[in-house]
């Protein structure tokens, strides 16, 4: 077992010994780039998670829904039987930085009128004047910083981050900002404000079939061909190299002809591939959201 399968299969982002957790709530991850990526009617390897993307995409396709956190897997489960879910672990950490949003000028009612707005270029407007403050600028490099997210997360979930975290996810932020209209995105009320969203379980969340495996040794038993399309969240963020290629050589053989994958990661090193698209992902979290053939991996 590689020690990158251990990372995850802990069940915890940081690096004490304890229990496994629920580490998502919610999905920070625009499914409408899984929609836009893979054939209707296809069959589809999914990281469970929070089990968000499963729910979206199962009206559409078939959706096994793979998770090493048997924790994690379980909630997914409750939500697809139509269980609200409650916050997980990452939730808990945005809930402290919020916290502290007052102070940088960020207070409820001016978030939720920026939230309203539909109109990019108006969007951008009220952020230079009301939210992009020095306050605010001041106190997210702090959080970011590396001394703090060491009390939160797992040396091996740092390693790949950019360097000056804080200036990379306000230009993440402003990227969004600059290209979706706030009112109609879910994915900036989650984040400025912490309200997430019901999303409840379409009919067809019933057929989505559930594993509690590590995704490479599941892909790796599975028939060649067995699948169409995989979204992998950001699976590869915080492993070894020899995890990756191996993860790689197993959805390779896994894939069917024509057979297209989704990747994402925090990290940068991807963002200036053609096959990034994270710029059309309303999360505004990520550096690369990779849309590529299976065989291209």
């Amino acid at each position: 077992m590689t020690a990158a399968v251990t990372l995850w299969e802990r069940g915890r982002l940081d690096a004490r010994v304890g229990p496994r957790q629920v580490l998502f709530g919610r999905m920070y991850e625009d499914a409408s780039i899984e929609l836009d990526a893979f054939q209707p009617g296809s069959r589809i390897f999914c990281i469970a998670s929070a089990g968000c993307t499963a729910m979206k995409l199962a009206p559409h396709h078939e959706v096994v829904a793979v998770d090493i956190n048997p924790v994690q897997l379980a909630y997914a489960e409750r939500r697809f039987d139509g269980d609200l879910g409650f916050r997980g672990k990452a939730e808990r950490v945005m809930d402290f930085a919020r916290f502290f949003g007052p102070l940088a000028g960020w207070w409820p009612s001016r978030v939720r009128a920026f939230l309203h707005l539909d109109d990019p270029a108006e969007q951008m407007e009220y952020w230079q004047r009301h939210l992009n403050t020095w306050r605010f600028r001041t106190a997210l490099d702090g959080l970011f910083s590396l001394i703090a997210l060491r009390s939160v997360y797992a040396p091996r979930l740092l390693d790949f981050l950019p360097k000056r975290l804080g200036v990379v996810m306000r230009g993440r932020m402003e990227r969004c900002f600059e290209r979706h209209p706030n009112r109609s995105n879910p994915y900036a009320r989650s984040l400025l404000l912490g309200e997430l969203a019901p999303d409840p379980p379409p009919p067809e969340a019933k057929d989505i079939r559930l594993v509690h495996a590590d995704a490479a040794e599941f892909l790796e038993q599975e028939a060649p061909g067995s699948f169409d399309g995989f979204t992998l969240s950001n699976i590869l963020d915080g492993v070894d190299d020899a995890y990756e290629q191996r993860l790689f050589a197993a959805v390779k053989r896994a894939a069917a002809p024509g057979a297209a994958t989704v990747l994402r990661s925090f990290g940068d090193t991807n963002a200036s591939s053609p096959a990034n698209r994270a710029a059309d992902d309303r999360a505004m979290l990520w550096g690369s959201v990779l849309v590529r053939p299976a065989a291209e991996l």
